[in-house]
């Protein structure tokens, strides 16, 4: 971990004020009526992760010299700041705010170490699936900032096609295999031992199978674990034979999965946009597609929404909440994380702006059919297990995978039940 300032600005003391939302960096007051009181003041503590601290510099200089507040940006690995807010918030050594993802907010409410964020009418700002994600038990718990999920990346010199079914994607890869132009049919990262559920799930809901029952409201019904249904079942039974055949391949990790694809040894992969950046450098002409269905329904990803959280513990939540409704939800923001990360943006109008990328539409049309990742703290219980089953299964450790499968979801519904 190491710490930076972005432009220092003296403090003027933190101010009492009850926040107007509003998406730009302040609103003149109507003519005859008298100016509000500047907000901002004090200090402001914010965890970002490299990326985004970059990205957002011109912002947080904006927000400090119009304000007056100091703001300072502890940059952090993302993947270790759910945690950290956990065990340091409550101490008093965590930060205001924090850039996180949208699954966290269940365990984090959970927790009690995030408060909710009072969007009002900025709500209807923002793109829907980003709102959703952001709600838990009914309420707001962040300002999202970027939408991202899954697709089939075709390399187009391989495969000039998108595949309309997942034996047409299967069969064009093991013959581009066969001819010699390349070396794996499909190239799908995924660890040895805990697999990757989320990479593997698209397939997964082709077969109709789930993890949790929905409500009437669209949230997840954690009293209704899906995962050991009957379309799950088969969709084990298919992964042991793509296991068997060499389509999934323990031993293609993330990186391997990345590089390879980037070499240009295989038609397909399936990722994010988080790993174009290589594939342009490496000069590779590539489409993105849907996932065809391999079970018959469609291969519906995962969304992921990423965003700004307020901590209960903050020492300034007043600001804390000026700067993500008045500089984090502008479309300044906004456009600036999606240019430096290519996911696509929350906020509509940045949204829009970004669909003349080509990258931004074709992944945002696939997100479109997707599903939000469940964000309640009950998903906790299920990664583990079903990634070793996956694994076990791919790798032919287990003699029956149905029965493999069928016991993983009995000890997760064990596990919640308890």
């Amino acid at each position: 971990m190491k710490h930076s300032s972005l432009v220092k600005a003296a403090g003027v003391g933190a101010l009492a004020l009850t926040l107007a939302a509003c998406s730009g960096g302040g609103t003149p007051a109507p003519e005859g009526t008298e100016s509000a009181a500047p907000q901002g003041g004090g200090e402001l503590i914010v965890w970002m992760d490299e990326n985004r601290a970059s990205a957002l510099e011109g912002v947080v200089a904006t927000f400090e010299e119009e304000t007056g507040t100091t703001v300072e940006v502890i940059i952090k690995d993302f993947n270790t700041i759910r945690d950290d807010l956990t065990t340091q918030a409550p101490s008093g050594d965590g930060p205001d705010v924090v850039v996180g993802a949208h699954d966290w907010i269940g365990k984090l409410v959970q927790n009690g170490v995030i408060q909710q964020v009072e969007l009002g009418d900025l709500a209807s700002d923002f793109e829907e699936v980003a709102v959703s994600a952001m709600t838990y038990d009914g309420s707001v718990y962040g300002v999202p900032v970027s939408i991202e999920n899954i697709a089939l990346v075709r390399n187009t010199a391989l495969a000039p096609e998108a595949p309309a079914t997942w034996d047409d994607l299967v069969a064009t890869g093991q013959a581009a295999v066969a001819s010699g132009q390349a070396e794996h049919p499909l190239l799908v990262g995924i660890d040895p031992n805990n697999a990757d559920p989320y990479h593997l799930y698209p397939l997964q809901a082709s077969f109709g199978g789930p993890v949790f029952g929905i409500n009437e409201d669209g949230s997840y019904n954690p009293d209704d674990l899906q995962l050991g249904n009957e379309g799950n079942v088969q969709f084990a039974q298919a992964l042991a034979q793509w296991g068997a055949e060499g389509i999934i391949n323990l031993n293609i990790s993330q990186d391997i999965a990345k590089e390879q694809f980037a070499s240009g040894t295989s038609p397909y992969t399936i990722t994010g946009p988080w790993n174009l950046a290589d594939f342009q450098e490496a000069g590779i002409e590539y489409a993105i597609d849907p996932i065809p269905s391999a079970g018959g329904q469609p291969a519906t990803p995962f969304v992921g929404v990423q965003g700004f959280f307020i901590s209960q513990y903050a020492n300034n939540p007043i600001v804390a909440s000026q700067f993500l409704t008045e500089y984090i939800a502008g479309e300044e923001a906004q456009t600036a994380i999606f240019e430096s990360g290519q996911r696509a943006p929350a906020l509509t109008a940045a949204f829009e702006a970004a669909q003349s990328n080509e990258d931004v539409a074709g992944f945002g049309a696939v997100g479109a059919e997707g599903v939000p990742m469940p964000n309640i703290p009950e998903m906790d219980a299920l990664w583990t297990d079903w990634g070793t089953t996956e694994a076990q299964i791919i790798g032919g450790q287990a003699a029956d995978p149905a029965a493999a499968w069928t016991a993983m979801a009995e000890k997760i519904q064990g596990t919640l039940g308890g």
